[in-house]
């Protein structure tokens, strides 16, 4: 039995996979955020890509990200903080991966941030580039302008 690396210590097949495979969606926004990290374990990079905003996904790295994937080796996930409704349909994700990579063990700390489309989360991506003019329509599709709905997410306003 594999155990899932997201550490919720199930069985993969009990937990990450199922979203992993497109069976399941996640039903909150830590519970995404556990999945992704998992997907960074496992290598399973269009799952990283699939969860993204979809406005952004075009403009991931998908080499870096691979790159980054099966370069290190991934410790555990510790989840610091979750505030699961900001607003309606947006949320907040403290957590600290750690991995080992070629210069010894790393820790990777993020306030991550999650927009709900629908009733399905999704990570907002604060390294992409461009993002739209704040008067602009969102990027989530949410009808609000982007200076009223994601951007403060993205710590941009």
């Amino acid at each position: 039995m594999v155990m899932c690396p997201c550490g919720l210590l199930q069985p993969y097949a009990q937990c990450c996979q199922r979203l992993h495979d497109s069976s399941q969606a996640a039903a909150s926004a830590e519970q995404l955020m556990r999945s992704r990290y998992a997907a960074f374990a496992l290598g399973k990079i269009d799952y990283i890509v699939q969860t993204t905003l979809p406005a952004q996904q075009y403009l991931l790295d998908v080499q870096a990200i691979t790159a980054w994937s099966q370069q290190n080796q991934w410790l555990d996930l510790s989840i610091v903080s979750s505030q699961p409704a900001i607003k309606p349909h947006h949320a907040k994700v403290e957590f600290i991966a750690r991995f080992k990579d070629q210069q010894g063990e790393q820790q990777h700390h993020e306030l991550s941030s999650f927009v709900q489309i629908d009733t399905r989360w999704y990570f907002l991506d604060p390294t992409v580039q461009p993002m739209p003019g704040l008067k602009s329509a969102c990027l989530c599709g949410s009808g609000q302008k982007f200076k009223r709905c994601c951007a403060p997410f993205l710590g941009l306003t």
